[in-house]
């Protein structure tokens, strides 16, 4: 069922696929009860490339063109989490799509799960500075999703890679939130600064996208 469900996700159009085992991480899935997940040790990891024509647009800051873009790739991973989880359910098995992008409390600023941590223990890529996720080929220009299951899977190993001395992200940050570690990127001044591009760019979302602009390895 692994080469299947890979199939169903790359014949939609994603770029990238792996699973993971979190059974321990279940207690840390903050919006998803644990009597939810029970049983629910491996997560399929999906992921979908960002045009980077689109992402041009992004100078200063977001823009109407990338909001749209932004919202049809995430309802993709969404429609392909779907796809994935009914194929795993018609084998008598659980499965549990988790939306690719719906904050559950808006003053941590936290989903169901984080998918960049299922992401990284499926090998999908690597931390990057920039405290995203970073794909080998498609670098930050990339969203993900993720199914819950019990279902018997291989799963995948952690790719050993880092964002070596690349810098990009770093240099165009506009308020130098992005250090040289991902565990010193400064989460308030991003925050407030997507809350302006929000208000200011007439998004009315949380986006951004000028690290993600600059991020290809």
């Amino acid at each position: 069922m692994y080469k299947k469900l890979k199939d169903i996700a790359f014949s939609g159009g994603l770029t990238a696929f792996g699973v993971a085992n979190v059974e321990d991480l279940r207690s840390h899935f903050d919006a998803l009860p644990l009597d939810q997940t029970e049983g629910l040790s491996l997560g399929v990891s999906i992921g979908a490339r960002v045009s980077a024509s689109v992402l041009k647009s992004c100078v200063t800051g977001p823009t109407r063109h990338y909001l749209h873009h932004y919202k049809m790739v995430n309802l993709l991973l969404d429609q392909t989490a779907l796809k994935i989880s009914l194929a795993i359910q018609d084998k008598g098995y659980n499965a549990l799509p988790v939306p690719a992008s719906q904050i559950v409390d808006w003053v941590k600023q936290t989903a169901h799960l984080s998918h960049k941590m299922v992401a990284l223990r499926a090998g999908l890529g690597w931390i990057g500075r920039n405290n995203l996720l970073v794909h080998p080929e498609a670098g930050s220009r990339i969203r993900i999703a993720t199914v819950l299951t019990d279902m018997p899977l291989q799963t995948d190993t952690l790719l050993e890679r880092d964002c070596g001395g690349c810098r990009k992200c770093i240099e165009i940050c506009p308020v130098s939130a992005i250090r040289d570690s991902y565990r010193d990127w400064d989460k308030a001044a991003c925050l407030e600064k997507l809350k302006y591009f929000a208000r200011e760019y007439n998004v009315g979302q949380y986006i951004c996208g000028l690290c993600v602009k600059v991020c290809k390895p």
